[in-house]
């Protein structure tokens, strides 16, 4: 069917609401700017909510975290036979469960940080992981319910454990910290084959690329593409392009890695309704090789599709 008249979904009921609402309107104006779909933001803010999508064409899904990411709403528009953007119910499950993907990504021969799920005991955390760990909701994004420990001890852990799972409705994971350099890539389908877009270099000028770093202007230098060694790159591209295909990804996706001292590139997760708001990293990534952001999302309507025959 040709697809015309757009439902941008966005908001949801979670702790990335906000930032899923100008995710929604900036993907909303672009591709009325673009002029080939007639888009209308639409604020989700439960599943039950659904039946708002109903006489749209289909769906941009603009949506972070939650029910919005992790399969659910996906699931729902495959019931209603509705084209949607990005990855199906399957791969946007595994995806957010970061633990099931690392495991993925391990037998893959995807590099990626050692990890426990809480609980589990201080020694056997020093054992596995060293004294520096990451302790974050299994499930979630935007760097919501973080806790980096440098030096890690009972109080600060148990502490950290219960901020991540108070974040969301969520398992704890444990990650070794690794030092280094903060890299994203973007992987866009284009032709039927996925490839990826630039690298990116992520540097807050202060503390760590957390909630507030990534979504207040000015906060965060961004050096696209990034200067690294042309191996080096190459790399990380094909990592990020291996785990989207491995997940099972659809249209789109970024992927999130550290890069140490000694040019060991090691991914963290792959996000498969990425950020799309002014400050956001795939449109930049887009822009850098000339493809605006009224082109890119236009590009990507394109895509949708559904595992039924919509």
């Amino acid at each position: 069917m040709t697809i015309k008249k757009v439902a941008v979904l966005c908001g949801g009921d979670g702790r990335e609401r906000e930032v899923s609402l100008r995710s929604g309107e900036a993907v909303c104006k672009a591709l009325n700017e673009a002029g080939e779909f007639e888009a209308v933001k639409i604020d989700l803010q439960a599943l039950s909510e659904i039946d708002k999508v109903k006489g749209y064409d289909g769906a941009f899904i603009a949506m972070h975290g939650d029910w919005g990411e992790g399969g659910v709403l996906q699931a729902k528009l495959e019931e209603l036979r509705i084209p949607y953007t990005g990855s199906g119910p399957k791969a946007s499950a595994l995806a957010m469960n970061k633990y099931e993907a690392q495991e993925l990504f391990a037998k893959n021969n995807i590099r990626t940080p050692e990890n426990l799920v809480w609980p589990v005991k201080l020694n056997e955390i020093v054992a596995e992981l060293g004294q520096d760990i990451v302790v974050k909701p299994c499930s979630g994004g935007s760097t919501v319910g973080l806790t980096i420990i440098k030096g890690v001890n009972e109080e600060a852990l148990t502490k950290a454990a219960k901020v991540a799972s108070e974040s969301y409705d969520s398992d704890v994971l444990i990650e070794k910290y690794i030092e280094g350099r903060e890299l994203t890539c973007a992987v866009f389908e284009r032709e039927g084959r996925a490839e990826a877009l630039p690298i990116i270099e992520i540097k807050p000028h202060a503390g760590f690329y957390d909630y507030t770093n990534k979504y207040t202007a000015g906060a965060t230098e961004y050096i696209v593409p990034a200067e690294l060694d042309s191996e080096i790159a190459n790399v990380i591209s094909q990592m990020a392009v291996k785990a989207h295909e491995v997940l099972g990804c659809s249209g789109y996706s970024r992927s999130d890695f550290r890069l140490t001292p000694n040019g060991d590139a090691y991914i963290l997760e792959v996000n498969t309704a990425p950020g799309m708001t002014a400050t956001s990293l795939v449109p930049k990534a887009a822009k850098s090789i000339g493809i605006s952001m009224p082109e890119f999302v236009t590009m990507i309507m394109k895509m949708a599709s559904c595992d039924k025959n919509c």
